[in-house]
């Protein structure tokens, strides 16, 4: 595996729509795994292949809980609010107070194409929204609480 390059604030990618993943092959796994690697080292709790510069839709997470995947993810329900800081391993050392869902879930794909859905609660549930709001183009400042 490898330690990819994580693009920051600035990046055309970053402010794109990704396109629907589609192939389900040692290509996606690889990235997934390189993806995985580069979060851990980075010390974060999510990744969307975006940030690697990839414009598909996936993404990864790790609260403390394990590792998720989710490919071509679809928010399908939400529930309550929650305010906290969140940062981003695309804007290091920057910190905004957003205002995101308590619980969400999500419905979405493994790494070999298999639905599946996932709720997850406070910080669960901030990175899952987070992370696939990078799938759209959309970064965590872009929903912060002004003048807070």
């Amino acid at each position: 595996m490898a330690i990819r390059n994580v693009v920051t604030l600035g990046d055309d990618c970053l402010r794109k729509v990704c396109r629907t993943q589609m192939q389900f092959d040692e290509r996606l796994w690889t990235v997934l795994d390189d993806m995985k690697d580069t979060m851990y080292h980075a010390e974060g709790v999510g990744l969307a292949a975006p940030q690697v510069g990839i414009l598909r839709r996936y993404c990864i997470i790790d609260v403390g809980d394990g590792l998720i995947e989710l490919i071509n993810p679809v928010i399908v329900e939400t529930k309550g609010t929650q305010t906290d800081n969140e940062g981003c391993l695309s804007l290091p050392g920057k910190f905004s107070e957003v205002t995101r869902p308590m619980t969400v879930t999500v419905r979405a794909q493994d790494r070999f194409g298999k639905n599946f859905t996932v709720t997850g609660e406070g910080l669960k549930a901030r990175a899952l929204c987070h992370e696939i709001d990078h799938l759209d183009g959309i970064l965590y400042i872009d929903k912060a609480n002004k003048g807070k």
